[in-house]
Formats: C-alpha cells, structure tokens, sequence
C-alpha cells in the first residue's frame, strides 16, 4: 500500500461517518413533530380567512367604566308627542283618497280632498308629520263629519314604561341614563328618563318610570316587552376588556392575546364588572391586543391540541 491510499482511507471513512450522521439526525426531527412544533407551543396560529369564518373579533385593552344598574322590565309604546290625529277642518264629502293604512307619509303630504257642504269648494287635508298611516277612517263619498279620518304616528323615537316597585323608585332620576336590551334579538339602545308619575298604580304597587328612546333604525316596535337597565353609577376604570371575551380553561379565568407567534392563552384576574365590561386587575397591559368575541373556537382549539399530545 502506497502512502496515498494510507491517507484516502481515513477521509473516506471519516466522510461516510459525518454523512450518516447527518441523515439520521434529519430523519429523526422530521419523524418528531414536537420538534418543530417547540415554538410555537401555547400559542394557537390562525390565518386571517379563519379568523373571519370564525367570527372572531379583537379589540385592545384600554380603559373604561364600570356601570352599576338596575336591572327592570319594560314594554315599548308609541311617543304620544309624535301621533296626529287627522280631521277635516271644514265638514263635507270625502273626493279623494290618497293614503292606506302602513302607508309612509312627509309633512305637507295630501291625505284626502273633502267638498265643503257650505262652500262647495273642494280643499286638501294634509300630514302634519312625517311618520306611517296606522289609522284610516275614510272612504270616498263619505261624509266627514267630526270624526278622525287618519292617525299617523311618527316613530323615529318611542318611549319605554318601566314598571319599579316602591323599594327602587328613590332610585331612579329625571335624566337618568337607561339600558335598553330587546327580549326576542341582540338589539340595544340608550335613552334617559323623562317622567316619573306621580302617583302609583293600585293594582300591582308599580310607578311607571317612562325613557325616551331613538328609533331611527325602527327596531323597536310598539307592544313587544323588552329588558332594561338603569344607571344607578359608574366608575372609572384604567383596564377593562368585554366580559365576553373571557373563558374558564382548567379552573383558570384566561383570555386570548394576540402575539406574533399567534394567540396566546393568558390567565389573568378579575375586579368589578357590570356583566357587559369587566375589569381586569392582573395579566394584561393597556393597549394589548385581545380576542373579543368567539373566543371559544379558540379554546376549542386548545382542547383538540391538548388530545392531540395526549396521544
């Protein structure tokens, strides 16, 4: 053996050895997903087309008030400072009829033309309001008479009667801010107290407690219950996140924080809350970024890879 084979034996060797190392090192973390996977461990990735699909809202860790309310029962009722009850001036036959009942009428809009029995002369009848045609009473050829030919009501604001029994009504305050939620959908509003009677009802030792409330949108709908709630006080608050948001994972009061490395659980503590803001006392910094809404599709994600390590 020359000296050139003496030294090409040792390198060869030396290079099968360091390549299959190497091969078997690549195969081993490509077979273990916790390898890859070590990073990224408590934080729960997403792309932006599954945090849509899922409904998730985020919204940032600020400051806030803490209400405290009385929670009462309402019913909605027509602003009676809104309704006109439309007659004609002068007693005479019906000519025309322009409107029905359901019917949206403008200020100034023509209702109905009536012949005047003295004069003969025909004139107009019309809407002093913008609002619906909820009552109709007259039809060509009829004779006008005194009595009420249409009754429109405008209902871009309806009022609230609240019912409080003796032991809450020192409670309430003209002016007061008041909560409205609806019984049958997610709808809500806020109006303020506007009259209190002055006098009890007999028959259920109530005293109504009236809000007035806008309508502009038309949610509210005159004789459907809804739930309301009166703002006794607040108090400010450096750090509050929307009740909604929090979740009970293993015993421990968490919500999701948005990362770089994607949405971290976070255990955090509780203070005051009003049901709809809470405060947070402990485990999370103003302007933090935070899952809202939905946020238990994320611990449900949570939940699949938790069972997934278990096996």
């Amino acid at each position: 053996m020359n000296i050139n084979e003496t030294i090409k034996t040792p390198i060869i060797t030396a290079i099968f050895t360091f390549t299959l190392c190497f091969t078997s090192t690549l195969a081993l973390a490509e077979n273990d997903p916790g390898a890859e996977e070590e990073h990224d461990e408590g934080h729960i990735e997403l792309t932006q087309e599954q945090i849509k699909h899922a409904g998730i809202n985020l919204s940032q860790v600020g400051s806030g008030n803490i209400r405290e309310a009385l929670p009462v029962y309402g019913v909605i009722k027509s602003n009676a400072e809104q309704v006109q009850s439309v007659g004609a001036r002068f007693e005479g036959v019906i000519r025309s009829v322009n409107k029905k009942i359901g019917d949206q009428v403008t200020k100034g809009e023509l209702l109905v033309t009536v012949e005047a029995n003295e004069s003969l002369k025909i004139y107009p009848v019309l809407s002093a309001l913008n609002g619906v045609i909820t009552k109709r009473n007259a039809n060509i050829g009829e004779q006008t008479a005194d009595r009420v030919l249409f009754v429109v009501e405008d209902f871009s604001t309806v009022w609230v009667d609240i019912s409080l029994f003796p032991k809450d009504v020192a409670k309430a305050v003209l002016g007061q801010a008041v909560k409205i939620k609806s019984a049958n959908n997610p709808a809500t509003g806020e109006g303020e107290i506007i009259y209190i009677a002055p006098q009890g009802n007999s028959a259920n030792q109530a005293t109504t407690v009236r809000v007035l409330l806008n309508n502009t949108d038309n949610l509210w709908k005159p004789g459907l219950f809804v739930n309301a709630e009166i703002t006794l006080s607040e108090a400010a608050v450096s750090t509050v996140i929307q009740s909604e948001a929090v979740q009970l994972v293993e015993g421990e009061t968490v919500i999701f924080v948005q990362g770089e490395e994607g949405f971290e659980p976070r255990t955090i503590t509780l203070g005051r809350t009003d049901g709809e803001t809470s405060e947070v006392l402990s485990g999370l910094n103003a302007g933090e970024t935070y899952v809202a809404t939905n946020s238990f599709v994320l611990k449900s994600e949570m939940g699949k890879e938790d069972a997934e390590h278990g096996h």
